[in-house]
């Protein structure tokens, strides 16, 4: 999730997809999308609107570093990762990219890129250390985030703001529990009316809160995530009612004391994987495929558009908790008052979107305990031939690009889009700067999302997710999404361009596919400029040499030496041992013969 990462059940089922040549009508749901058309059709050229917005995201926590400096507070996040065993190697925030330090320097790649918008989030405990507004407002925050968005602006670079990228202030966990808590909802107003206040006269697009489904399932239902609380069947759930009433609160602060001052909107980040059904002329699968989408998307934006949870959500819910003996559904509901406050609160929607699943029905007894994912009555399936590069959640599957946004469009009336995060990561300990993968994925992925402009989905603009590697939550930095290499290990934490940088640049400034042989040209172009990449790595390797993994070299020579070393030579000692001991039993056999 990227930043964005969406754990699913703890296993994954494989299947083999056999393809049904014949689809027969089904009946619909959700409006008017029809789950059995997939048009997996082929590449399409042509340009994106005049207008259309390019850009890359991150988040505070995952790249600014200075965790405790200039007054900072402590985040949900800088005590969960310093717990051991919560994160991959123990890894920490605690420097990351040192993007605090770096502001400058980061803002010359975007400019280099000809980006159109920056996505980031403020860190909430940076501008108030404790959380609260009342208590103490750090002034070299306010300087931080002050001088960033006038240096983005000076570049004619737009910057896109989140409000919460899952940095709760500890403060606010410790003594009130958190999402748990329905003071939150308070305490998050005031923090966003302070950035709303400080910020507003630059800033024109507004995000309350990225990806709420992890907050709330991977905070508060597995335990995964900060702040590492399993409450199943419950946790999630409240967590995800507080945080829709919170961002109902901020949309209409920002309505009432500053929209007509500052011509800005306030939208929200939702992640969301497409869910297919596994056989299209099976209804159950069709409507586990429903499920899955609502049980994700639905969840968050059904209220901001409807004033309510999907019906589907709350029947399986009430159910399964009748059925568990309890006296109401686990799933809170919205008053009457609740639900006209909170439908509408939604200027532009962000999706936020890296992967799919084949769903099909599976059902779930009640006596199996209270889980968000049993109380789905689904199984995720994914088929072994889709590329997987990286992370285990994320394969390439560019059509359910293309499905999401259609259904959007179709279940909710329409609204105006802005892609939030869009992107793969690599999963391995040494760099490629060649990532001949992530051009084939920003390809293919962006050509989906040009169908779906085409079939008159109302996408504006495209955010690649991420500008650079970075800490990446429970799996530190085993996993890159950057489109550049960040050299962790030195202390300057130098950048450096992977060939997805110029693919991008080009998608970018073609405003999309022009022609075949122009998009072919890309491609080698982009692999000619990581070759020099690779050596200015290299040379800056150079003066560790001996502490570094071969794989590090982009000489291949070199790593056929190391892989000589590694193997051959254990090999032929094992072997001069061998024939040492069948020398040794021939002597002594020879003299015993005498």
């Amino acid at each position: 999730m990227n930043s964005y990462k969406n754990k699913r059940m703890p296993q994954h089922s494989v299947l083999r997809i056999c393809h049904i040549m014949l689809l027969v009508p089904c009946i619909f749901s959700s409006g008017d999308f029809d789950w059995t058309k997939n048009e997996k059709g082929s590449f399409q050229y042509g340009t994106f609107p005049s207008g259309f917005s390019w850009g890359a995201g991150s988040s505070a926590y995952q790249t600014e570093g200075a965790w405790d400096k200039d007054g900072k507070g402590k985040s949900i996040w800088d005590v969960f990762s310093h717990k051991r065993g919560k994160t991959d190697r123990n890894d920490t925030g605690d420097s990351s990219c040192d993007g605090y330090y770096k502001i400058k320097d980061d803002i010359s790649l975007m400019k280099d890129m000809k980006l159109n918008h920056y996505l980031f989030s403020i860190s909430w405990p940076r501008i108030l250390p404790n959380g609260i507004k009342t208590d103490y407002i750090n002034k070299k925050g306010i300087e931080h985030y002050d001088s960033m968005i006038n240096m983005l602006l000076e570049n004619r670079i737009t910057p896109i703001v989140t409000l919460y990228h899952w940095d709760l202030p500890q403060v606010l966990e410790e003594k009130y529990g958190g999402w748990q808590n329905e003071s939150m909802i308070n305490f998050f107003n005031d923090f966003a009316n302070l950035c709303f206040e400080r910020f507003g006269n630059r800033v024109k697009y507004w995000i309350t809160f990225n990806n709420p489904w992890s907050v709330a399932v991977e905070g508060y239902e597995t335990g995964e995530h900060a702040p590492g609380l399993k409450m199943k069947g419950t946790g999630a759930y409240n967590a995800a009612h507080n945080i829709i009433k919170a961002h109902a609160k901020v949309w209409h602060t920002y309505d009432a004391q500053w929209r007509s001052k500052q011509k800005g909107m306030v939208g929200i980040s939702l992640s969301a994987d497409w869910g297919e059904p596994v056989d299209v002329t099976n209804q159950q699968d069709i409507e586990a495929a429903e499920r899955y989408v609502q049980f994700y998307l639905g969840w968050f934006a059904t209220p901001l558009f409807n004033g309510d949870y999907p019906q589907i959500m709350k029947d399986y819910i009430g159910r399964k908790s009748g059925q568990q003996g309890l006296s109401s559904s686990r799933l809170p509901t919205f008053s009457p008052h609740e639900k006209s406050y909170i439908r509408g609160t939604c200027d532009f929607l962000g999706i936020s979107h890296f992967t799919t699943r084949y769903i099909t029905q599976k059902n779930f007894p009640s006596n199996r305990g209270n889980s968000y994912f049993t109380d789905r009555d689904l199984a995720e399936l994914v088929d072994p031939q889709w590329p997987d590069p990286g992370s285990e959640w994320l394969y390439a599957v560019p059509w359910g690009f293309r499905r999401l946004l259609s259904f959007v469009k179709t279940q909710y009336g329409d609204p105006m889009i802005y892609v939030t995060g869009n992107g793969v990561s690599e999963k391995i300990m040494c760099t490629e700067l060649c990532d001949d993968w992530r051009m084939q994925y920003f390809r293919d992925y962006i050509n989906e999302m040009f169908k779906a402009v085409k079939d008159g989905v109302n996408v504006k603009g495209y955010t690649a997710w991420s500008l650079l590697d970075k800490f990446e939550w429970d799996e530190g930095y085993s996993e890159r999404f950057g489109l550049y290499y960040v050299d962790f290990g030195s202390k300057n934490k130098p950048r450096y361009p992977k060939a997805s940088v110029q693919y991008y640049k080009r998608i970018i400034s073609s405003n999309g596919f022009p022609n075949q042989r122009e998009i072919e040209s890309w491609k080698r172009k982009a692999l000619e400029t990581c070759t020099s990449s690779n050596q200015l790595l290299a040379a800056g390797y150079a003066s560790t040499i001996y502490d570094l993994p071969v794989c590090f070299f982009p000489d291949p020579l070199i790593s056929h030496m190391e892989m000589v070393t590694e193997i051959v030579v254990p090999t032929v000692c094992t072997l001069c041992i061998l024939l040492s001991a069948v020398f040794l039993m021939f002597l002594l056999r020879t003299r015993i013969l005498n």
